[in-house]
């Protein structure tokens, strides 16, 4: 690779880093070519993008990305790199926990998610189980219904009567 495909490499890969409110770095070394490919398999199902980078360019990309510091990512920047682009959260981590039930490996070294920086491999738990905006969402929308099914129900209950009503109301406050 040249100065110039260099130099385009890094524009690239720093425009794609300031993009993503998702990525994931992980080790994918000492997988054999077939399990790469069924991991690369994997990621496109669900919606993951992975590539093997160097270590030396992501860190040049990294320091161009002025609005965020990810300089805690640099630390983890030894041996060999992948990267993993998503939208959800925690899908790169659950296809890592996944795919290592009959692997080692992949080894997850750092992640960055929506603005919070997770370092080491210990961190895949709790990756794992971050919820996406549209599950928080549903939550949030599941809290909100239930105190008005609550009244419905008991409005229904007692056949609407205002008598009803203000026996339900009472009983709920």
């Amino acid at each position: 690779m040249n100065r110039e495909e260099k130099a385009q490499y890094i524009d690239d890969l720093t425009a794609e880093l300031k993009e993503a409110s998702i990525f994931y770095l992980a080790d994918t070394s000492e997988l054999p070519v077939s399990k790469i490919n069924d991991l690369r398999g994997r990621c496109f199902k669900a919606g993951v993008s992975l590539r093997v980078v160097k270590n030396t360019l992501l860190a040049k990309a990294l320091e161009r990305i002025e609005d965020r510091d990810l300089s805690e990512l640099k630390t983890v920047l030894s041996g060999p790199t992948a990267i993993m682009f998503a939208e959800v959260g925690n899908a790169p981590a659950k296809i890592i926990k996944d795919f290592r039930k009959k692997s080692d490996r992949p080894i997850l070294k750092a992640a960055y998610v929506e603005e919070a920086i997770y370092l080491g491999d210990e961190s895949l738990d709790a990756l794992t189980a971050i919820k996406s905006k549209d599950e928080l969402i549903g939550d949030i929308v599941t809290l909100l219904q239930s105190p008005a099914k609550n009244v419905i129900s008991g409005l229904k209950g007692q056949g609407g009567k205002i008598a009803g009503i203000l026996k339900t109301l009472s009983e709920r406050a």
